[in-house]
């Protein structure tokens, strides 16, 4: 059944304009939930669709206008109490098929994974703002903006607000999309199986920089994680207070890597917090920075390559961004 669907999948593929399906290839438990319970729900639609056809094609050819049938005055139709109890029930019992694994599935997306409910999660606060994304390790020190790095086969928790608009997260190989709002946290479990680049965006419209407010997941070996801990926390600048409020104002932006957060300034999570909206500035915002995505950064082995693709981002977005 499994490689039906997957062969049936693979056919409509040149169909989609060369869309890829990244949620039909889930890298972490909490997306293979979300897979599973998507390809429920095709089966389903599948079954309807055939049936509905079906059922069409055949009325379509048993009462077609024949010629020994001119001038037939067909009998008087008074309905079937049969059929309207069929084509009653079984909506509601294919709505009841799709909204119990439904609920099933969104509770367990709030809760840790299996397997892991006994590990301590990474916690990650995650801050949205016109339009770039600013992840926030209150346990290392570190703060980054348009990337996060995260040790594979570990439970992260990504603590989720704005600064200022609504805004949504998504990274469709790990998890689902969740909102960020202002003055409010959402929360987000997420694992990813190995080590790889994945890619995240808001898929809220909440501007025109909306489309290109895009970040990268990199998932490294533990090993890995702490030696780009260790590094940012001997490289990178420090955050001060100015910087932060300067980086909340709607630009673009490449990545970035300081030491501290701005945790310790403001909690845009606190009902109390500031609200950072620049609205005169978002007909004409700032420099048009860019962000320079590597096709996969853990596997790049060529040294050289990183280092002209650093330059480039610096010189382009006026970001700086150690530890890859």
């Amino acid at each position: 059944m499994k490689r039906l669907f997957s062969l049936l999948v693979a056919g409509l593929l040149p169909l989609l304009g060369g869309c890829e399906m990244v949620v039909f290839q889930p890298q972490g438990p909490a997306a293979r939930s979300i897979t599973e319970l998507i390809n429920w729900s095709i089966w389903w639609m599948l079954l309807v669709v055939v049936v509905v056809f079906a059922l069409f094609a055949y009325i379509v050819w048993k009462y077609r206008d024949r010629p020994e049938r001119q001038g037939e005055e067909p009998p008087e139709e008074h309905g079937s109490t049969v059929l309207e109890i069929v084509w009653t029930v079984i909506p509601i019992l294919i709505v009841i098929a799709l909204t119990i694994p439904t609920v099933r599935t969104l509770y367990d997306l709030e809760k840790p994974p299996k397997g892991y409910e006994d590990q301590e999660p990474l916690v990650i606060h995650v801050t949205s703002a016109d339009w770039k994304w600013i992840f926030s390790y209150p346990e290392q020190n570190i703060e980054t903006v348009n990337y996060v790095n995260i040790p594979a086969n570990r439970l992260v928790l990504f603590k989720m607000t704005s600064a200022s608009t609504m805004q949504s997260f998504w990274v469709p190989a790990l998890a689902g999309q969740k909102y960020t709002m202002n003055k409010m946290e959402t929360e987000l479990y997420v694992v990813a199986d190995r080590p790889g680049s994945y890619e995240g965006r808001n898929t809220n419209f909440n501007g025109r920089g909306y489309a290109h407010m895009q970040f990268e997941v990199l998932a490294q070996t533990p090993k890995e994680f702490e030696k780009w801990v260790q590094e940012v926390k001997q490289k990178a600048p420090k955050l001060t207070k100015e910087q932060y409020e300067e980086l909340l104002l709607p630009t673009h932006l490449g990545r970035l890597t300081f030491i501290g957060t701005h945790l310790q300034w403001v909690n845009h999570a606190d009902p109390h917090s500031k609200t950072y909206t620049n609205p005169e500035l978002y007909r004409g915002h700032g420099y048009q920075g860019k962000i320079f995505p590597r096709e996969d950064n853990y596997k790049s082995s060529s040294s050289s390559n990183c280092n002209e693709e650093q330059q480039a981002l610096e010189s382009d977005s006026g970001g700086e961004h150690h530890g890859h």
